[in-house]
């Protein structure tokens, strides 16, 4: 866990402090230049970031693609935003603006006489989630609703949640410092937001998998996080989850939706993407290497495989600072 307090006047220094803490960013002061100063609180809690951030005059905030999901809660003034090309949104205060990982991220209006509290969140951690709360992976990537009302209903129970979070950054007791409070906290600050927000999934969280996987299975997936880069067969997999090969597949595809060299798979690409994004481009890193570290063999089917998943060739997000974790 991770405190950090930054005020300063200077508009270089706050880009500094913001990427740091969140992005890479370009700050251009809109108006009133005389006004700026940037204060920022934030509280990295491990795959998630939490932050009440305030610039003093208004300013454009450019980010390129964040790489992670992100909420921003604007409090006394209204916060316009877009992504990618769809169109401008004007959020206002007792809502919030949720940013999916990919897309170009642009504030293009954020109020000096406005605070900002801030929710950065791993896209690893999220997807993840969703597939323990489901029972199985993400079929398609988790996208969420651009907004959020926090006025009633789940919204302004999450609304409270976050809350919590944003007084302890002030509290001298801190105390979130302690794993007992923080783990449960930063649990169902996530679970409250995949519950509250819209997206494709949400359905299927509102009536969670009725059963726990079995314990094979569960060594078996345990096995593969541990060791996504060894070369696995079924018959290995099967042996490391004291089963015969024919129950784990029959058991993988009822209770993970997906045959356990599918599920393999999934776990190398999202290793491999995490490389490629804090790879620097002007490095030796190669998509082979990234590609071979991880188990892959064969490049085409990779590039394949990993543009089904994200939407863009393994060599663009090599090459593109924006999207790398370090920078994101």
């Amino acid at each position: 866990m991770v405190r950090t307090s930054f005020r300063t006047s200077d508009v270089d220094r706050a880009m500094e402090a913001i990427k740091a803490a969140f992005y890479t960013n370009r700050l251009d002061v809109l108006a009133a230049p005389e006004r700026f100063g940037a204060a920022l609180e934030v509280l990295d809690l491990g795959g998630i970031t939490v932050g009440e951030l305030a610039c003093g005059a208004d300013v454009r905030v450019r980010c390129g693609e964040l790489g992670a999901y992100h909420v921003n809660i604007p409090l006394g003034e209204p916060l316009v935003w877009h992504q990618a090309h769809r169109p401008e949104l004007g959020t206002m205060p007792g809502r919030a603006a949720l940013f999916q990982p990919v897309g170009t991220t642009v504030v293009d209006r954020w109020a000096g006489a406005g605070r900002v509290l801030a929710l950065k969140m791993d896209r690893a951690l999220v997807e993840r989630r969703v597939e323990e709360l489901t029972g199985r992976p993400p079929r398609t990537p988790v996208v969420l609703d651009p907004e959020l009302d926090l006025t009633r209903g789940r919204g302004k129970d999450w609304a409270r949640l976050v809350q919590v979070l944003i007084d302890d950054l002030h509290d001298a007791t801190r105390l979130l410092e302690h794993p007992l409070v923080a783990a449960p906290l930063q649990d169902a600050v996530l679970n409250g937001l995949l519950l509250a927000a819209g997206h494709r999934y949400r359905e299927e969280l509102d009536h969670p998998a009725s059963r726990l996987r079995p314990a094979p299975v569960k060594r078996a997936i345990d096995a593969m996080r541990e060791r996504p880069e060894h070369p696995f067969t079924t018959t290995e997999l099967a042996a490391e989850a004291q089963v015969g090969v024919r129950w784990l597949q029959e058991a993988f595809a009822r209770y993970v939706g997906m045959p356990p060299m599918t599920y393999l798979r999934a776990i190398r690409l999202e290793r491999a993407h995490a490389d490629l994004r804090a790879a620097d481009p002007a490095g030796t890193a190669t998509v082979g290497d990234v590609a071979y570290r991880w188990g892959f063999g064969h490049l085409g089917r990779f590039a394949e495989q990993y543009r089904a998943k994200y939407g863009r060739l393994p060599s663009t997000t090599l090459r593109e600072p924006a999207v790398r974790h370090g920078d994101a």
